[in-house]
């Protein structure tokens, strides 16, 4: 009996001692998601001054930028399991070489995306069923925001790169600069020269006026910079720099990225592309439902910030683990992690629910959109420490290179649940936006099942099976 309370003991020693390294790893990508969460908040509210138009024309195509953010940030993901385990193991030449191919692969894929969004910039609004009046708005938006494609890969796969290597301060520090750098721009680009009263005083703001197509070029000038700074960053990186490396493909290395690239990749892009078909089909409830979805969605976002700084922290150190073969240490971070998250999300959840109301109004005086904004943030909060389960569950498999599973789950929530049933409830039914969200929260709580099904099954962990 002494020798089973001594083991249960060290077990909760060595599961403590986790709690430090978790959070050393994901508050850094907490305050970075913070702060574009702050920037996505003054841009809407800084646009929102411009009327309930502007803002509906920067929402409109918002869940393209989804599409396309996720897509690369799945590619980064076979680079992160990879890069993790190597340095797990103690193979930091393995890592570099990885690095190394990572920057080919923002490259090839920056480059694309370039030719793609910026040819595609004229049809999108009218994919999206943006409201006829706004659709040359939006269009010059999404042409501005999107053609620095390749310093916005950058940002996303290379940031990725020295999270894998446990440096999440260096994007952490990019990520911060460059979203000052756009909020500055905002200021100086959305309105027309002006003038304030300070202390008596009368001062000139200058100002370029160019509304909606201002915040674009507030935003694509920081993406840049962004990106240059983070390139710059990695080349100078001790452990990971790709200096001296082969910028040719390497099979040996992009076949295991690929191997778990590709099925996370499909996954976003299936997943996205149901956000995209579930914005269409709430800009198709008329200006009101675009303008209160999309406020709400931004005010949301910051409320999942610590989940994903969790799923981060969940991801690296589940790849170190495999790649040290410490089956102890992983199944400690798993025991770690999960009460820590579904703490965070409670607080994180409550906050919201509180708050609603308070929150649309920073970004809207129309009574309708605040209304109905309010309703549906009060509703999605209740579903948030749900959800927080299935993202560091996402994340462990991420690092241990199992995406097969997450790509299943993903895709019959969306398109099983929020997709079929936003169809069902707003189109054969002739419910609004709320309806909708209530698909969301059903698609949430099935991934919540799905997820922590998978987890106690011990499908996930690789080392079970040798062990």
């Amino acid at each position: 009996m002494e020798t089973n309370d001594k083991h249960l003991e060290r077990k909760d020693t060595e599961t403590r001692k986790m709690i430090p390294v978790i959070f050393a790893l994901a508050w850094p990508t907490m305050l970075e998601q913070l702060m574009q969460t702050a920037v996505q908040y003054m841009d809407t509210g800084m646009v929102g001054v411009l009327g309930t138009s502007a803002t509906a024309a920067v929402g409109a195509t918002s869940t393209v930028n989804w599409l396309i953010g996720s897509t690369i940030s799945a590619i980064s993901i076979g680079f992160l399991a990879y890069i993790s385990q190597s340095m797990g193991a103690g193979k930091k030449d393995k890592a570099r070489q990885a690095s190394a191919q990572a920057l080919l692969i923002v490259i090839i894929v920056g480059l694309f995306f370039t030719i793609l969004t910026i040819g595609l910039s004229s049809k999108v609004p009218v994919w999206m069923q943006v409201d006829s009046a706004i659709q040359k708005m939006a269009s010059r938006y999404f042409l501005i925001l999107y053609s620095p494609m390749l310093f916005r890969t950058a940002n996303i796969i290379l940031g990725t790169v020295l999270r894998a290597a446990g440096d999440t301060k260096t994007p952490m520090h990019v990520g911060v600069a460059f979203n000052i750098i756009n909020i500055v721009l905002n200021f100086f680009l959305i309105y027309s020269t002006r003038t304030v009263e300070v202390c008596g005083k009368t001062l000139v703001i200058p100002g370029a006026g160019w509304g909606v197509e201002g915040a674009a070029a507030a935003s694509a000038v920081a993406y840049t910079i962004g990106g240059i700074a983070i390139i710059y960053k990695l080349w100078k990186h001790p452990d990971v720099s790709p200096k001296g490396q082969s910028l040719l493909p390497d099979m040996t290395v992009l076949r295991p990225c690929l191997k778990v690239a590709v099925p996370n990749m499909f996954q976003r892009f299936a997943t996205s592309l149901g956000y995209v078909a579930f914005a269409s089909m709430i800009n198709s409830l008329g200006q009101i439902s675009t303008a209160a979805h999309t406020i709400a969605n931004t005010v949301e976002s910051a409320f999942y910030i610590p989940g994903w700084g969790m799923q981060t922290a969940a991801a690296t150190l589940a790849g170190n683990a495999l790649g040290a073969d410490d089956s102890k240490k992983l199944k400690g971070l798993a025991k770690a992690i999960m009460p820590l998250e579904v703490g965070l999300m409670v607080i994180s959840g409550s906050l919201l629910f509180i708050f609603a109301p308070v929150l649309i109004r920073l970004f809207s005086s129309d009574d309708q959109v605040i209304t109905l904004g309010s309703t549906v943030l009060r509703m999605v909060a209740i579903s948030e420490p749900f959800y927080g389960v299935p993202i560091v569950i996402e994340g462990m498999m991420q690092g241990v290179g199992k995406t097969v599973a997450p790509f299943i789950f993903n895709v019959t929530g969306m398109w099983g649940v929020r997709i079929l049933g936003t169809f069902i409830c707003t189109h054969l039914l002739g419910l609004g936006l709320v309806s909708a969200w209530g698909c969301m929260i059903g698609h949430n709580l099935l991934l919540f099942v799905l997820f922590t099904a998978h987890y106690f099954s011990g499908k996930w962990n690789p080392l079970e099976k040798r062990n």
